[in-house]
Protein backbone atom coordinates (compact mmCIF):
# COMPACT_ATOMS: atom_id res chain seq x y z
CA UNK A 1 0.00 0.00 0.00
CA UNK A 2 1.43 3.36 -0.97
CA UNK A 3 2.00 6.01 1.70
CA UNK A 4 -1.15 8.00 2.33
CA UNK A 5 -3.25 5.95 -0.09
CA UNK A 6 -5.85 3.26 0.51
CA UNK A 7 -5.96 0.49 -2.08
CA UNK A 8 -9.29 -1.26 -2.53
CA UNK A 9 -10.15 -4.51 -4.25
CA UNK A 10 -13.72 -4.60 -5.57
CA UNK A 11 -15.22 -7.91 -6.69
CA UNK A 12 -18.17 -7.47 -9.00
CA UNK A 13 -20.28 -9.20 -11.67
CA UNK A 14 -21.78 -7.54 -14.73
CA UNK A 15 -25.01 -9.52 -14.34
CA UNK A 16 -25.55 -8.29 -10.76
CA UNK A 17 -27.93 -5.33 -10.27
CA UNK A 18 -26.40 -4.54 -6.89
CA UNK A 19 -23.02 -4.23 -8.61
CA UNK A 20 -24.50 -1.58 -10.91
CA UNK A 21 -25.47 0.31 -7.77
CA UNK A 22 -22.11 -0.51 -6.16
CA UNK A 23 -20.26 0.95 -9.14
CA UNK A 24 -22.11 4.24 -8.68
CA UNK A 25 -20.97 4.33 -5.03
CA UNK A 26 -17.38 3.43 -5.90
CA UNK A 27 -17.35 6.27 -8.44
CA UNK A 28 -18.47 8.64 -5.67
CA UNK A 29 -15.60 7.35 -3.52
CA UNK A 30 -13.16 8.09 -6.32
CA UNK A 31 -14.59 11.58 -6.78
CA UNK A 32 -14.39 12.42 -3.08
CA UNK A 33 -11.03 10.90 -2.17
CA UNK A 34 -9.20 11.34 -5.47
CA UNK A 35 -5.64 10.01 -5.54
CA UNK A 36 -5.90 8.93 -1.90
CA UNK A 37 -7.84 5.85 -3.08
CA UNK A 38 -6.92 3.35 -5.77
CA UNK A 39 -9.48 0.80 -7.01
CA UNK A 40 -8.72 -2.62 -8.44
CA UNK A 41 -11.76 -4.32 -9.98
CA UNK A 42 -11.85 -8.12 -9.99
CA UNK A 43 -14.25 -10.68 -11.39
CA UNK A 44 -16.80 -12.66 -9.42
CA UNK A 45 -18.91 -15.18 -11.32
CA UNK A 46 -22.53 -15.37 -10.19
CA UNK A 47 -23.18 -17.61 -13.21
CA UNK A 48 -19.93 -19.49 -13.86
CA UNK A 49 -21.50 -21.59 -16.62
CA UNK A 50 -24.58 -21.45 -18.87
CA UNK A 51 -27.80 -22.50 -17.16
CA UNK A 52 -30.01 -24.74 -19.33
CA UNK A 53 -33.75 -24.16 -19.59
CA UNK A 54 -33.69 -20.45 -18.84
CA UNK A 55 -36.34 -18.77 -20.99
CA UNK A 56 -36.63 -15.14 -22.00
CA UNK A 57 -40.02 -14.93 -20.32
CA UNK A 58 -38.63 -16.11 -16.98
CA UNK A 59 -35.70 -13.74 -17.36
CA UNK A 60 -38.00 -10.78 -18.01
CA UNK A 61 -39.88 -11.64 -14.82
CA UNK A 62 -36.60 -11.80 -12.93
CA UNK A 63 -35.57 -8.30 -14.05
CA UNK A 64 -38.46 -6.85 -12.07
CA UNK A 65 -36.27 -7.52 -9.03
CA UNK A 66 -33.98 -4.77 -10.32
CA UNK A 67 -36.56 -2.28 -9.08
CA UNK A 68 -35.30 -2.87 -5.56
CA UNK A 69 -31.76 -1.50 -6.08
CA UNK A 70 -33.28 1.06 -8.46
CA UNK A 71 -35.23 2.40 -5.47
CA UNK A 72 -32.07 3.41 -3.58
CA UNK A 73 -31.74 7.21 -3.34
CA UNK A 74 -28.37 7.27 -5.12
CA UNK A 75 -29.13 4.53 -7.67
CA UNK A 76 -28.05 4.72 -11.30
CA UNK A 77 -30.61 4.17 -14.03
CA UNK A 78 -32.32 0.77 -14.30
CA UNK A 79 -34.97 -0.49 -16.71
CA UNK A 80 -36.67 -3.86 -16.63
CA UNK A 81 -35.95 -5.98 -19.71
CA UNK A 82 -37.65 -4.54 -22.79
CA UNK A 83 -35.97 -6.29 -25.74
CA UNK A 84 -36.07 -9.73 -27.35
CA UNK A 85 -32.35 -10.29 -26.72
CA UNK A 86 -31.21 -12.91 -24.25
CA UNK A 87 -31.52 -14.29 -21.75
CA UNK A 88 -27.81 -13.87 -20.96
CA UNK A 89 -25.94 -17.16 -20.76
CA UNK A 90 -23.30 -16.76 -18.03
CA UNK A 91 -20.94 -14.29 -16.37
CA UNK A 92 -17.66 -15.05 -18.11
CA UNK A 93 -18.01 -13.33 -21.54
CA UNK A 94 -18.50 -9.81 -20.18
CA UNK A 95 -15.65 -10.25 -17.71
CA UNK A 96 -13.29 -11.45 -20.43
CA UNK A 97 -14.07 -8.39 -22.55
CA UNK A 98 -13.52 -6.12 -19.54
CA UNK A 99 -10.21 -7.90 -18.90
CA UNK A 100 -9.19 -7.30 -22.52
CA UNK A 101 -10.02 -3.61 -22.08
CA UNK A 102 -7.90 -3.46 -18.92
CA UNK A 103 -4.92 -4.47 -21.03
CA UNK A 104 -5.35 -1.15 -22.86
CA UNK A 105 -5.18 0.88 -19.65
CA UNK A 106 -7.27 2.02 -16.71
CA UNK A 107 -9.32 4.50 -18.75
CA UNK A 108 -10.18 1.83 -21.32
CA UNK A 109 -11.27 -0.54 -18.57
CA UNK A 110 -13.38 2.12 -16.88
CA UNK A 111 -15.12 2.98 -20.14
CA UNK A 112 -15.82 -0.67 -20.94
CA UNK A 113 -16.95 -1.45 -17.39
CA UNK A 114 -19.49 1.37 -17.40
CA UNK A 115 -20.62 0.58 -20.95
CA UNK A 116 -21.33 -3.06 -20.09
CA UNK A 117 -23.46 -2.11 -17.09
CA UNK A 118 -25.47 0.48 -19.00
CA UNK A 119 -26.03 -1.88 -21.94
CA UNK A 120 -27.41 -4.56 -19.66
CA UNK A 121 -29.36 -2.68 -17.01
CA UNK A 122 -30.64 0.23 -19.11
CA UNK A 123 -30.61 -0.81 -22.78
CA UNK A 124 -31.74 -4.46 -22.40
CA UNK A 125 -28.81 -5.82 -24.39
CA UNK A 126 -27.44 -9.32 -23.95
CA UNK A 127 -23.86 -8.74 -22.80
CA UNK A 128 -23.05 -12.42 -23.20
CA UNK A 129 -23.59 -12.26 -26.97
CA UNK A 130 -20.36 -11.94 -28.98
CA UNK A 131 -21.81 -9.51 -31.55
CA UNK A 132 -23.27 -7.30 -28.81
CA UNK A 133 -19.96 -7.27 -26.96
CA UNK A 134 -18.07 -6.34 -30.11
CA UNK A 135 -20.53 -3.50 -30.75
CA UNK A 136 -20.03 -2.18 -27.21
CA UNK A 137 -16.25 -2.41 -27.67
CA UNK A 138 -16.59 -0.22 -30.75
CA UNK A 139 -18.91 2.17 -28.89
CA UNK A 140 -16.12 3.09 -26.47
CA UNK A 141 -13.57 3.40 -29.28
CA UNK A 142 -11.17 0.64 -28.29
CA UNK A 143 -8.61 -0.96 -30.59
CA UNK A 144 -10.47 -3.57 -32.61
CA UNK A 145 -7.46 -5.89 -32.69
CA UNK A 146 -7.47 -6.15 -28.88
CA UNK A 147 -11.05 -7.45 -28.66
CA UNK A 148 -10.93 -10.95 -27.18
CA UNK A 149 -14.14 -12.47 -25.87
CA UNK A 150 -12.81 -16.02 -26.28
CA UNK A 151 -9.20 -15.45 -25.26
CA UNK A 152 -8.25 -18.52 -23.16
CA UNK A 153 -5.57 -16.68 -21.17
CA UNK A 154 -8.00 -13.93 -20.14
CA UNK A 155 -10.70 -16.49 -19.42
CA UNK A 156 -8.37 -18.27 -17.02
CA UNK A 157 -7.44 -14.93 -15.42
CA UNK A 158 -11.13 -14.21 -14.81
CA UNK A 159 -11.66 -17.67 -13.29
CA UNK A 160 -8.58 -17.17 -11.09
CA UNK A 161 -10.00 -13.90 -9.76
CA UNK A 162 -13.26 -15.65 -8.91
CA UNK A 163 -11.41 -18.42 -7.07
CA UNK A 164 -9.39 -15.82 -5.17
CA UNK A 165 -12.63 -14.17 -4.10
CA UNK A 166 -13.91 -17.48 -2.76
CA UNK A 167 -10.61 -17.98 -0.91
CA UNK A 168 -11.17 -14.60 0.78
CA UNK A 169 -14.63 -15.69 1.90
CA UNK A 170 -16.56 -13.66 -0.67
CA UNK A 171 -19.97 -15.28 -1.20
CA UNK A 172 -21.77 -12.42 -2.91
CA UNK A 173 -21.16 -9.13 -4.69
CA UNK A 174 -20.34 -6.35 -4.66
CA UNK A 175 -17.56 -7.03 -2.17
CA UNK A 176 -14.87 -4.56 -1.19
CA UNK A 177 -11.61 -5.20 0.67
CA UNK A 178 -8.90 -2.82 1.83
CA UNK A 179 -5.54 -4.21 0.73
CA UNK A 180 -3.71 -5.25 3.88
CA UNK A 181 -6.95 -6.19 5.61
CA UNK A 182 -8.16 -9.55 4.31
CA UNK A 183 -11.75 -9.10 5.48
CA UNK A 184 -14.00 -8.14 2.55
CA UNK A 185 -17.20 -6.22 3.15
CA UNK A 186 -19.88 -8.06 1.18
CA UNK A 187 -23.01 -6.37 -0.15
CA UNK A 188 -23.93 -2.95 -1.48
CA UNK A 189 -23.42 -0.94 1.69
CA UNK A 190 -24.74 2.64 1.91
CA UNK A 191 -22.29 5.18 0.54
CA UNK A 192 -21.80 6.80 3.95
CA UNK A 193 -20.69 3.45 5.39
CA UNK A 194 -18.01 3.13 2.70
CA UNK A 195 -17.04 6.75 3.21
CA UNK A 196 -16.49 6.36 6.97
CA UNK A 197 -14.62 3.08 6.48
CA UNK A 198 -12.18 4.61 3.98
CA UNK A 199 -11.74 7.78 6.03
CA UNK A 200 -10.77 5.63 9.04
CA UNK A 201 -8.29 3.67 6.91
CA UNK A 202 -6.72 6.90 5.64
CA UNK A 203 -6.59 8.22 9.19
CA UNK A 204 -4.74 5.10 10.31
CA UNK A 205 -2.16 5.64 7.55
CA UNK A 206 -1.69 9.26 8.68
CA UNK A 207 -1.11 8.17 12.27
CA UNK A 208 1.60 5.75 11.14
Amino acid sequence: MGAGRVELVVWSDYLCPWCHLGTRRVRRIEEEFGDAVRIEWRAFLLRPAPEPGRTLERFRDYTRSWLRPAGEPDAPEFRTWASDEGPPSHSIPAHVVAKAASGLGRDAFRAMHDRLLRAYFVESRDITNRDTLRALWRDVGLDESAFGVSDPVMTQAVIAEHRDALAHGVNGVPAIMVVGNDAPVVGAMPFESYRRWIARALGALTVR
